[in-house]
């Protein structure tokens, strides 16, 4: 039996994001896909038009029934309110394999998942409970409440922040950089950059693909910076073969 990744995000329609996009990318990446809902989102190609978390003792009960599985590691995307968060936190810390975090504060359409409260309880409790987290450059600015980052050197000291408020590693993506999509890593061993250009295009999920793709590698027995470069790679792959749906780019 192959090892298990499990996903704790909401769900979209289209299933080009979320819960459905990462059961269909962790499959790729060749391990067993467990969900736990946290929440029932619509949209689109246009944005976010609802957003609600299931009730907190729905998730708890969703947890609790993961008791007798055995999972490498854990992938976390949206997360819509503060009791959510901080019942998803108690239970990463609990569940002693590690977790990487895609903090999904606002989708690619346009729109916002939660409120200040949200990201209190994101930074608070979230954040130091997890092995990594991969904010891009909006995320990046607004966890660490500074501007946008512009530079590598930028990037860099986003994702030191981030590792003073306790994530065990952040790496910091660039897809939204205008000449390269480069990242930055920050993790116990120093600073990795990973250099690459860009790809012509836009791909919905990117994000939730990384993240599935590290989790998977981590779960596999990879190192996080071998996991890092293989889920890179399984993000390339995926742009290169994207599908058109609903007027998005997507992985599948």
């Amino acid at each position: 039996m192959s090892v298990a990744v499990l996903s704790i995000g909401c769900t979209e329609p289209w299933n080009a994001a979320g819960l459905g996009l990462d059961i269909r990318a962790l499959g790729a990446c060749g391990v067993r896909p467990l969900s736990v809902v946290a929440g029932v989102t619509a949209q689109d190609a246009h944005g976010v038009h609802a957003a609600s978390s299931v009730p907190v003792d729905v998730l708890s009960a969703q947890l609790a029934s993961l008791s007798d599985a055995e999972f490498g590691a854990i992938r976390i995307g949206a997360l819509l309110d503060a009791a959510t968060v901080r019942a998803v936190a108690t239970f990463v810390r609990g569940a002693r394999v590690p977790a990487v975090y895609d903090p999904v504060l606002a989708p690619s359409g346009g729109g916002r998942f939660g409120d200040d409260a949200t990201l209190a309880a994101i930074l608070a409790e979230l954040v130091p409970a997890v092995a990594l987290v991969t904010p891009n450059l909006d995320e990046a600015a607004t966890l660490t409440r500074s501007a946008r980052p512009a530079t590598l050197e930028d990037m860099e000291r986003a994702a030191a922040r981030l590792r003073e408020l306790g994530a065990g590693a952040t790496l910091v993506t660039g897809g939204h950089r205008e000449h390269d999509a480069s990242d930055v890593l920050v993790d116990a061993s120093g600073t990795v950059a990973y250099e690459a250009p860009r790809i012509a295009g836009t791909l919905r999920g990117s994000g939730c693909l990384l993240a599935c793709g590290i989790a998977a590698a981590l779960a596999q027995g990879a190192t996080l910076r071998e996991a890092i470069e293989r889920g890179r790679a399984f993000v390339r792959e995926r742009f290169a073969n994207a599908v058109e749906a609903g007027g998005m780019r997507v992985a599948y």
